[in-house]
């Protein structure tokens, strides 16, 4: 019976996330190569770029979608700025180890360095950006 078991909320709405996720790396990526292969614009540069247009997109989302239990307040987006920010550097430093240091194909690269950002950007945005409060959580008892 996995509906009673304890981490089926978690695994739920991971796969939630994921499904935001999927839209937002297909609209990031999609602007990622649009931005390098017709515009000629820094590889780096087109990530940051598509990186931010994905994260706006995902917080209208996840708000909506996958924590809407979640009753947020001013800082809510502060905190997803934060983390979005947090992801950004992350997936700046992976995409240039992976394509400067092992020598990955540039989209290659990014898809690499995506993966690892959505895990860690899940986890953080969980406990910190859309956390319950103590109205919220589940009462022991």
């Amino acid at each position: 019976m996995l509906a009673g078991h304890p981490r089926v909320p978690l695994m739920w709405q991971f796969v939630k996330y994921a499904i935001v996720g999927v839209s937002n790396t297909l609209l990031a990526f999609a602007v990622y190569a649009l931005l390098v292969d017709v515009f000629g614009v820094f590889y780096l540069l087109s990530s940051a770029i598509g990186f931010s247009v994905g994260a706006v997109n995902g917080f209208l989302l996840n708000r909506r979608f996958t924590f809407q239990g979640h009753v947020g307040d001013a800082l809510t987006p502060v905190r997803w700025t934060v983390v979005q920010g947090c992801g950004l550097g992350a997936n700046e430093g992976l995409l240039f180890v992976f394509v400067h240091g092992l020598g990955f194909d540039k989209l290659i690269g990014q898809a690499f360095a995506t993966a690892v950002v959505v895990v860690a950007t899940f986890f953080a945005n969980r406990a910190w950006t859309f956390r319950a409060t103590p109205a919220q959580a589940p009462s022991v008892e």
